[in-house]
């Protein structure tokens, strides 16, 4: 394994607030980046007054655990962009920067006078990425924008849940996750392409934009059909049964992919041969037409069978199959703790908390979480003068009229 991290030799001025942009930066900080974390100096990041809480151990102050999950492997500094002294320092930091990552609403960087026309005029080489609501053009791109605006504007809760009802949203944030993980995805794209022509871009990436993505084939099946994708629960309008099945204590999920799996199902565990010929069932389109038929036949089997059994029986067949599991139960799973998706750290006044693990793995410039979230401004003298060589007079004359 090397010494070496996938994404040290970048610097990255993280702008972003809350969770689209800071899962974002909390990837490239997972895999190394020197992200450096950029608040105002009043209050910072709102998620630092999001719960859950956990008491500080010195003085007795709630801190936010949400905060700390997300902005772990970060150096924090504050800086008030809207002062001129505060502006410049951003420039002469961008001159030493890769990327810049911000959330704010299209047009507020540009009134700030730090929009990415100004900024590649410092810096051609950096890679300005924006995450937003709506993207930074279309007839949208002003509105304020949040998680629950990309899930229902981006097709994805009409999609989503039982029939009956007004259309749910994903239970957690998954318009801000996906375009967390679009604005990654063209951040790395741009720094190769920097490779190849010596300049940087912009990175444009919108909530809507990303849940449209995420859709997969919705659109295309209304523009063949003409007919609008209905609510299925946990159906898939693509493959039947791909569904959930009640057994006698719970209920498991069996995926049967393709022909040959559906026939696995019916010779060895509903030990009903005749549904591979019976013409409701032959191919895809009659099972999918006739999916309630189907769930009668494997309810019926599974009734005897606790979810363990179920899960395990199915799976000794080679078809996909599992258990809907709740964060109790992930959590203790020996899989999940195998590869790492918790866990815990020392926190200077926290004491020792958990946070989320890195989903990329790398053979050999493995991510990892490393130092815990930053306090407010704590890395202000340690940035200012190791980057820009400012001297203690400078930092304490610009500290006492507040840029920092």
């Amino acid at each position: 394994m090397s010494e070496h991290m996938a994404l040290e030799n970048l610097t990255v001025l993280d702008l972003t607030r809350v969770l689209a942009g800071p899962f974002c930066t909390m990837m490239l900080a997972d895999m190394g980046a020197n992200v450096i974390k950029i608040e105002v100096p009043n209050g910072g990041d709102d998620t630092r007054t999001y719960p859950p809480f956990r008491e500080h151990n010195l003085n007795g102050e709630r801190e936010s655990l949400y905060f700390a999950n997300i902005n772990r492997n970060k150096k924090g500094i504050t800086l008030n962009l809207k002062a001129p002294e505060g502006k410049e320092i951003f420039k002469e930091l961008v001159k030493k920067a890769d990327i810049v990552v911000e959330n704010y609403r299209p047009g507020v960087m540009d009134k700030l006078g730090l929009g990415y026309d100004v900024l590649k005029e410092i810096n051609p080489r950096i890679i300005y990425a924006a995450v937003s609501g709506f993207g930074c053009y279309g007839p949208y791109h002003l509105r304020p924008g949040y998680d629950i605006l990309g899930q229902a504007m981006g097709g994805m809760m009409a999609t989503t849940g039982p029939t009956a009802g007004a259309p749910p949203r994903a239970g957690s944030a998954l318009g801000d996750m996906l375009g967390g993980l679009h604005v990654t995805i063209g951040i790395l794209a741009a720094v190769n392409a920097r490779t190849i022509t010596g300049k940087g871009q912009r990175v444009d990436v919108s909530l809507m934009d990303s849940v449209i993505a995420a859709t997969e084939n919705t659109a295309i099946k209304y523009l063949e059909s003409g007919k609008l994708p209905e609510r299925m629960g946990n159906r898939y309008a693509a493959v039947s049964p791909y569904d959930a099945f009640k057994c006698k204590d719970g209920v498991v999920i069996i995926a049967c992919g393709n022909q040959k799996l559906y026939e696995i199902l019916c010779n060895e565990i509903l030990h009903r041969p005749d549904m591979i010929t019976d013409p409701r069932f032959v191919d895809m389109p009659g099972r999918l037409a006739n999916q309630d038929a189907i769930q009668e036949v494997i309810e019926d089997v599974l009734k005897d069978y606790t979810m363990d059994e179920a899960v395990n029986l199915i799976l000794s067949k080679g078809i996909p199959a599992g258990p809907i599991m709740d964060i109790s139960q992930i959590l203790a799973d020996p899989h999940v703790k195998e590869r790492e998706m918790f866990v815990e750290m020392d926190h200077p006044t926290r004491g020792r908390i958990p946070v989320t693990g890195c989903a990329i793995t790398l053979t050999e410039t493995t991510p990892s979480v490393r130092t815990p979230a930053p306090a407010l401004g704590q890395d202000n003298k340690a940035v200012f003068e190791g980057m820009l060589g400012m001297s203690d007079e400078q930092f304490n004359a610009l500290h006492e009229k507040h840029v920092f």
